[in-house]
This record gives structure tokens, C-alpha cells and sequence, in this order.
């Protein structure tokens, strides 16, 4: 090989390289946040730790649409005070105010910041797409603690005041595969 091509194969090795790192850079910052809490992203939990302290926190909601989604969206709730280590249940309430379906996804996190790792959801309407119908109201619960190892972390230890938020996007309805292999073949059924 003469150099120019050695130069070339180089330079290729690069831009695979770069591309792969671009590539694996979405999935892997998502797992980094899950697994550090890192920027408030909060955990998911099966079940409560069952160590219940004495010591109270208090848990704000706050709720976000994106401009022009159609929707309102709102804690049922502003706020509850729980024990650390307490499974709380809060409901935040939907409403399509258009004449279509629309479909969204909410984005989450709590603040500050380093309370993330350890607060905890059991059940989230958040690990879902939402379907709502014209002028659909529906209310959707989300079941939470907060986790005792709390008190014992340097950054997080003395934090007392949480704040929940959510953000609805829109987005497309998940297809099933019927509705694929329908499209595909353009609407004709076998």
C-alpha cells in the first residue's frame, strides 16, 4: 500500500469512528442520566424500599404542554408532604381541547437536581404514550418515593423541598405491526 491509500483508510477509520460515537451518544447519555440521576432524571422502582423514616419531604407538581399541542395539563395536586421512604400517589389531569386524537409523551425530572438518584417511580403514565380523543379528560396517576438513602448523601442529604415536573409533547401513535404490513401492502388485507 502506498501511503496515499494508508492516509485515505486512516482518514475513512475516523469518520466511521466519529460516526459510531455520534450514534451511540443518544442511547448512552439516556442510560447515563437513568442509572445517576444525573440532570434530576428520576429511577424507576418495582416496589417501596419499606424503610419508612421520620423525617418529612415535600413534593411539588408542576405540569407543561408544548405551545400548540392542544392539550391543558395540570396537577391535580400542587403539592404533599410524605415521610421519606413513603409511597406517595399524586393524579395530574389531561384534556384534548381540539377536534383530533392527539398523541404525546411526557418528559420528566425533578429538582433539584441531585435529588434525581434517588427519587423513585413505581407506576408513571411518563413510561407511556398518552392517546387522548376530542375533547377527552382523563387523569392519570403517577406512585412515587422518595428513597431514604437520601439522608446519608453529601449533596442530596439535606435537600427537604422536591419539585415533580412533566412536559407533554406531541407525538406519532405507536403502529402496530397489522398496521404496518396493511400500509405496506396498501391497505389490502389477505
Amino acid at each position: 500500500m502506498n501511503r496515499n491509500t494508508r492516509t485515505l483508510w486512516k482518514l475513512v477509520s475516523v469518520v466511521v469512528v466519529m460516526g459510531a460515537l455520534a450514534w451511540a451518544a443518544v442511547p448512552f447519555y439516556s442510560w447515563f442520566c437513568r442509572v445517576t440521576g444525573f440532570a434530576g432524571t428520576t429511577q424507576v422502582a418495582e416496589a417501596a424500599p419499606g424503610q419508612v423514616l421520620d423525617q418529612v419531604v415535600r413534593i411539588r407538581f408542576d405540569a407543561n404542554v408544548m405551545p400548540g399541542m392542544g392539550w391543558t395539563f395540570r396537577p391535580l395536586q400542587r403539592e404533599m408532604t410524605l415521610r421519606i421512604g413513603e409511597t406517595g400517589l399524586a393524579f395530574y389531569e389531561a384534556v384534548n381541547t381540539t377536534d383530533k386524537p392527539i398523541t404525546g409523551t411526557a418528559s420528566y425530572n425533578v429538582s433539584p437536581d441531585a435529588v434525581g438518584y434517588f427519587f423513585d417511580k413505581i407506576e408513571c403514565f411518563c413510561f407511556t404514550e398518552q392517546t387522548l380523543q376530542p375533547g377527552e379528560r382523563i387523569e392519570m396517576p403517577v406512585t412515587f418515593f422518595v428513597d431514604p438513602d437520601i439522608v446519608r448523601d453529601r449533596d442530596a442529604g439535606h435537600i427537604r423541598d422536591i419539585t415533580l415536573s412533566y412536559t407533554f409533547f406531541r407525538s406519532e401513535p405507536a403502529r402496530t405491526a397489522k398496521a404496518d404490513l396493511d400500509g405496506a401492502q396498501g391497505g389490502a388485507v389477505n
